[in-house]
């Protein structure tokens, strides 16, 4: 039966390689993918495949790359010509117009990082941890022309481990996605598919994460530093900015308020404050106890963990970061 199912596939990072790859594996007649177009990449700009198109590529699957999907007459003529059963989206990066999600006899389908209604939009795996979420997980859904709004499908939970980061979570998510996507399939071809409306009262909302959106915060407390440095971990990364020296966090403790210690106990130390500094350790005083820094990267160096800093670089107590 997969066989005879013929499926456009739409997506472009490494997230939805993943799909495309279970896809493929499981015999799914994968007709063409789009994916967004090459963009530069390192020092010598030179232009980098998707991992989708990466993908597609290593098993001969056409691959289109329109710069827009809207009022495009070209984007439809291909899509008339392969005449897919089914489209799967999955972190494709462009809104699909109604003309292509009505196309398709048996719709459009969706895989999303979140368990829905909570956490639509750009980055619901981010948001998760730094939101300080216990579990997450994987959604399926019919699209419709809103986001993340369509009928919910399927849905695969797991916890969030208090370790995890960005990338682990990601990475747990990926698999699930992929699974959950072949499973839907399966369903809605052989009929048993079961849909759900969302309840919009319980809907969240996430944002496409920028760097300027990234810098710690001390005026927060230990833990929601941690949850936000773990959420951007490794990918934008946090950081914090000392007079015109900036450095790269990645990864911090909380500093237990009842072992709380600092150079000076008798010192009122403000947000932002460097309190503690030894051979290795570097604590910064927060809203209600201190973060201690375990990875940083200095501007123009290397990503390192807190000894090696401190050993080459001269931080003193009462320095303040903002």
């Amino acid at each position: 039966m997969r066989e005879d199912k013929k499926i456009l596939f739409m997506g472009t990072p490494d997230f939805a390689a993943n799909s495309l790859k279970c896809l493929v594996e499981s015999g799914y007649n994968v007709i063409g993918v789009f994916t967004n177009k090459d963009k530069p990449y390192g020092r010598g700009m030179k232009l980098k495949y998707s991992e989708v198109k990466e993908y597609a590529i290593s098993k001969n699957i056409p691959v289109f790359q329109p710069a827009k999907l809207r009022n495009n007459e070209e984007v439809m003529e291909i899509i008339k010509k392969l005449n897919p059963d089914l489209i799967a989206v999955v972190a494709y990066g462009k809104i699909l117009p109604s003309e292509i999600i009505n196309y398709p006899k048996y719709g459009c389908v969706n895989v999303h990082g979140s368990l829905l209604p909570k956490y639509r939009g750009a980055a619901p795996i981010q948001y998760a941890i730094i939101n300080g979420e216990k579990t997450t997980g994987v959604t399926t859904m019919y699209m419709d022309e809103g986001m993340d709004t369509g009928d919910m499908l399927l849905k695969s939970e797991i916890p969030i481990q208090d370790n995890d980061n960005y990338e682990t979570l990601h990475d747990k998510l990926k698999v699930i996605g992929g699974n959950l996507l072949v499973e839907t399939l399966d369903k809605i071809f052989n009929g048993s598919i079961k849909r759900e409306k969302q309840n919009d009262d319980d809907a969240t909302y996430t944002k496409l994460i920028t760097k300027d959106m990234t810098k710690i915060d001390f005026n927060k407390t230990a833990k929601e530093i941690y949850d936000f440095v773990r959420g951007l971990n490794p990918f934008p990364c946090t950081y914090i900015q000392s007079d015109d020296k900036r450095y790269k966090i990645y990864e911090v403790e909380v500093v237990d308020e009842n072992n709380m210690i600092t150079n000076n106990d008798n010192y009122n130390f403000k947000c932002g404050e460097v309190c503690f500094v030894s051979k290795k350790k570097l604590y910064i005083k927060c809203l209600d106890t201190a973060i201690s820094i375990k990875t940083i990267q200095p501007t123009n160096s290397k990503r390192m963990d807190i000894s090696a800093f401190l050993a080459g670089n001269s931080i003193s107590v009462g320095t303040v970061f903002k």
